[in-house]
């Protein structure tokens, strides 16, 4: 799999995390915040071999940009 990088938060420092990556296989990959909220994980009922981050709302435009 080849990443190109889209977007680091410009907001976010020191990191730059979140931070949104495109694939060469027509998908996403978006490195965030854990998200450890249990009420938060149950409610969405994450099966095995899954997981959740947590982005802010400024990252949104760049998933239109990246592709």
């Amino acid at each position: 799999m080849r990443l190109t990088l889209v977007a680091k938060d410009p907001e976010s420092n020191p990191t730059g995390s979140p931070t949104l990556y495109r694939t060469d296989r027509g998908t996403w990959m978006v490195q965030g915040w854990v998200v450890t909220d249990p009420e938060a994980l149950q409610e969405m009922r994450i099966p095995d071999g899954e997981t959740v981050v947590e982005i802010p709302d400024r990252m949104i435009p760049f998933f239109q940009d990246g592709a």
